[in-house]
């Protein structure tokens, strides 16, 4: 775990229930008294932050900065890392343009309805795009949660010095010496203790107990929830202590100004 740092860090992760938080508060250095974690789940990514002091470092798994039109490979991000993740380069996948991701904001109530914004999405994708694709379901999954950061990020500017994105597997990449993580942590969508292992192996390495990464996730959060909020929280650490890099360095903007980079 990175050396201590004078601010809170935290690394999110979004998960069934809203977002599931890794804390760290500053003051010690990593296996001392009073240096274990907490994690928790908030409803929302405002109601996490309002849990938290105003100079806390976060980093987030979640796409940050929003393209107007998608070129082949996503936005800048994406290209540069996957060629670090070998088998493992498949979980990042391309954001389409925020056009798309604000084609439908509603509520869906039924399976219905949620295809049928997808279908909207995936026709808006394929005109703001070169060449012209769709949307995956993958990603469509989590386009309430990229929208909530990207509001808040709009709405207070100030958020862009202390809200940073993101990837687990890049992140754990990093932090394994830039050799990526050679076991999967699912398999067909179910866990893979094997890879779950691996990466808690990784995370104890860096400073977590065993005793805190064996504990049940969080209700709402699932095993690998949990694993990638304490990766994004050593990155939230190498943030704050200037060790960690953008990819791409620096890091693109966006049209309303905001940074367009996977820190790790």
């Amino acid at each position: 775990m990175t050396l201590a740092t004078t601010v809170v860090t935290v690394g999110v992760d979004g998960c069934k229930a809203g977002w599931i938080a890794v804390r760290r508060d500053p003051g010690s250095i990593p296996r001392s008294p009073g240096s274990t974690p907490s994690v928790d789940v908030f409803a929302s990514f405002t109601a996490l932050l309002a849990s938290l002091p105003a100079d806390a470092v976060l980093a987030v798994d979640m796409p940050i900065g929003l393209p107007e039109f998608s070129s082949k490979g996503g936005r800048g991000p994406e290209a540069l890392v996957r060629p670090l993740l070998g088998q493992r380069q498949s979980s990042v996948f391309s954001i389409p343009s925020r056009a798309a991701l604000y084609a439908d904001t509603g509520d869906f109530t039924t399976i219905e309805a949620w295809y049928a914004a997808h279908r909207r999405a995936s026709e808006v994708a394929m005109t703001t795009s070169d060449p012209p694709r769709g949307v995956s379901i993958q990603a469509f999954g989590i386009f309430a949660k990229i929208r909530e950061i990207d509001a808040l990020l709009i709405a207070r500017p100030e958020l862009r010095g202390r809200i940073f994105e993101s990837h687990p597997e890049v992140a754990f990449c990093r932090l394994n010496g830039d050799q990526a993580m050679q076991l999967p942590k699912k398999i067909k969508g179910s866990i893979n203790p094997a890879g779950i292992a691996e990466r808690k192996a990784l995370l104890s390495r860096h400073g977590y107990e065993m005793g805190f990464l064996d504990q049940p996730p969080p209700r709402g959060a699932a095993a690998d929830d949990f694993l990638d909020a304490a990766a994004m929280m050593l990155i939230a650490g190498r943030i704050a202590g200037g060790e960690a890099r953008p990819f791409p360095d620096p890091p693109d903007r966006d049209g309303f100004g905001i940074p367009v980079a996977i820190w790790a």
